[in-house]
């Protein structure tokens, strides 16, 4: 996992808070923490979880004016290892008070590795020198615990007696050939490390059985390839008058669009506050928009393997997986970076720079038409602005785009890539739950479920949400040639109507409606989500797994705001044994028509995994988009000027 990089004495950072929006900056997060040890009386003994800004409410956001006054609260989690306890904390930055210090009990927090003294690099080097691991290692002919690398699991919750209170963790294992070489081309199958992360030590070994350590290299990096490609030319994206839209600390203009951009331990980018200008109005579309949850559930029953399901979100937070972004790799243009301050386990406040990327990229066509009467020929090329953070956890990367197009749509995109999670098998062994990618190496059939919630403000914080499917007509008197179909539009009355399933043959998708405000055809404003690729996961309804992500089993969940109910499986999903989040938000069955409305919605991606996935995976893509159904009274892009011809610089006629 990427662990943030603490901000060196000569790096200049923007403290200047300018909107009750604005992240924590690192100042801030240095103050919340010296609060906490200062003033909480909760020991000295404490390691931090969370440190975020507690929002204000949609109120006092909305009613903002440039100049008033900004009141800063944070939200704080940390665990007081040695006693083994939780506690929620609320704090005024501007009173420095404590103004809520709850103890809560039978929950454990997200991971946070190493004790006072130690980061993560050091706990691992700890854990290798365990006699416990040694003995194992000698039991496999590994004699050198040096080249061993142990990535720690999700323990998950299967009803295990033994684990209740207990902040644990598994260590999954494989061994380097040396120490550049791709450790995930030799697991050691069979064994599981226990570990205890309060007491930063083995508890317990696992050994299901010694199999031969795979025998091939599986080397991805330039420094072992042995040669490149050397018909590609150069391929160069210039804007010799710069990008077209201008940042103000967190504010974003570009084109038509508003926003602002955020950033949290556990959600990593957080759009906000979403709006397009039109005939001179700047109209709310989303106020905000993150990704709430993510889980990926592995399907092989053997050994431990059937333990594999992480949150990846809750469990292990993706803003501090974070990347630090590179210019002409990560994002291709003139880019705009925004750093992310966070904190680590001591509190301290830590600096992950180009943390997320904004550009502008060509996106082909955006209309056209040729009159053939006339023969004018009209042509629009689009532009979309692009915002994105890539993070890696573990073993997998994974890129979340925001995209904002000139139409007035938006589309969430997730690509995924890495290395796929590998265990071993004898040799002569063709596994059932998985694809041999290498010799003796089997990458294993699983799933990636992503939940984005979106606090949705169409036109007004007063909304409604409509399925729509597309019904073939009766054959009747209207309808003599069979040929006739149209939509049925059914208004989801309350939360407990609120969990739906995609439905490709019925072309289905969601509208969420203004009622009070209506369009030039005397119709409730509409934005309307449109499912991408999608699936439901392959695992049992009474399952652990499915307990515990309860979201997964279905796509779009509409619930009634709630200012505390910002995660699909719930707040502490570490160890939990399930049925949290919003399965259980939704038996309130609180009304949905006309409200303000959160809707949350659930893309899934299956991965078989094929030999083309390895040693590392070409990305895969996975996404959904938001666009406007009746939002706007016709084509908003009808006034993008036309593109100038230009000639090609390698002087080829393609453009004559």
């Amino acid at each position: 996992m990427n662990k943030s990089k603490k901000l060196s004495a000569e790096v200049k950072f923007n403290n200047i808070i300018t909107h009750p929006l604005d992240p924590l900056s690192f100042d801030e997060i240095n103050k919340i923490s010296e609060i906490v040890k200062a003033k909480s009386d909760l020991g000295k003994e404490l390691l931090f979880e969370t440190i975020m800004l507690l929002e204000p409410t949609k109120e006092k956001v909305l009613s903002f004016k440039k100049g008033d006054h900004i009141d800063r609260n944070a939200f704080v989690v940390v665990l007081n290892f040695k006693e083994e306890k939780i506690y929620e904390l609320e704090i005024n930055l501007i009173s420095e008070k404590i103004h809520r210090c709850e103890f809560i009990p039978n929950v454990q927090p997200a991971f946070i590795f190493g004790d006072l003294e130690m980061d993560f690099n050091e706990w691992e080097s700890k854990m290798k020198k365990d006699p416990k691991v040694i003995e194992a290692l000698k039991k496999r002919g590994i004699t050198d615990p040096d080249l061993l690398q142990i990535d720690p699991w999700p323990i998950s919750n299967f009803g295990n007696k033994d684990e209740e209170g207990k902040r644990l963790a598994i260590g999954r294992c494989w061994i380097r050939r040396e120490p550049e070489d791709n450790a995930y081309a030799r697991p050691i199958e069979g064994l599981s490390i226990i570990l205890d992360l309060n007491k930063n030590e083995v508890v317990d070994i696992q050994d299901f059985g010694t199999v031969p350590i795979p025998p091939n290299d599986g080397n991805y990096s330039q420094n072992y390839q042995k040669e490149f490609r050397t018909d590609l030319k150069p391929i160069e994206i210039t804007q010799p008058e710069g990008p077209s839209f201008k940042v103000d600390g967190n504010e974003v203009k570009w084109q038509k669009w508003n926003l602002r951009i955020g950033f949290t331990k556990r959600e990593g980018l957080v759009i906000h506050t979403v709006g397009y200008e039109d005939n001179g109005k700047l109209r709310p579309i989303l106020y905000r928009a993150s990704l709430s949850e993510m889980i990926v559930p592995y399907g092989d029953p053997t050994n431990d393997h059937f333990k594999k399901q992480v949150f990846d979100a809750g469990e292990v937070g993706i803003g501090k997986c974070a990347n630090s972004l590179e210019l002409g790799c990560d994002c291709l243009g003139e880019i705009r970076y925004f750093d992310a301050s966070l904190f680590d386990i001591r509190g301290n406040a830590t600096l992950i720079k180009n943390a997320i990327c904004m550009h502008e990229e060509d996106y082909g066509i955006l209309w056209k038409h040729t009159d053939t009467r006339t023969g004018e020929v009209e042509t629009r090329r689009s532009r979309r602005l692009v915002i994105s953070s890539i993070v890696t956890v573990g073993n997998y990367e994974y890129g979340f785009f925001w995209y904002f197009y000139q139409d007035g749509g938006i589309e969430y995109e997730v690509k995924l890539t890495g290395i796929v999670n590998s265990s071993a098998v004898p040799p002569g062994v063709k596994p059932k739950h998985g694809t041999l990618v290498a010799p003796q190496v089997v990458a294993h059939n699983h799933q990636h479920f992503f939940n984005v919630r979106l606090d949705m403000m169409v036109d007004g914080i007063e909304n409604s949400v409509y399925e729509v499917d597309t019904i073939l007509d009766p054959i009747s008197e209207e309808n003599k040639h069979g040929n006739a179909f149209s939509t049925k539009k059914t208004l989801i009355q309350n939360e407990g109507e609120g969990a739906r399933i995609v439905d490709p043959f019925a072309a289905r998708y969601w509208t969420i409606s203004n009622n009070s405000k209506k369009n030039y055809m005397g119709e409730p404003v509409s934005y309307k989500i449109a499912p991408g690729e999608n699936l439901l996961p392959f695992s049992h309804k009474d399952s652990v797994v499915n307990k515990r992500a309860g979201f997964m089993n279905a796509h779009l969940w509409v619930t009634q705001f709630n200012n505390k109910e910002l995660y699909a499986s719930g707040d502490y999903p570490q160890q939990h044994p399930g049925g949290d989040g919003l399965p259980k938000w939704i038996q309130s069955k609180r009304d949905t028509k006309d409200k303000d409305l959160v809707v949350w919605y659930t893309l899934g991606h299956n991965h078989i995994p094929r030999l083309e996935d390895w040693p590392v995976m070409p990305v895969a893509y996975i996404g959904f988009s938001i666009k406007p159904s009746g939002f706007f009274d016709k084509n908003p892009a009808l006034d993008v000027p036309p593109s100038n011809n230009h000639s090609c610089s390698s002087g080829c006629n393609c453009c004559n």
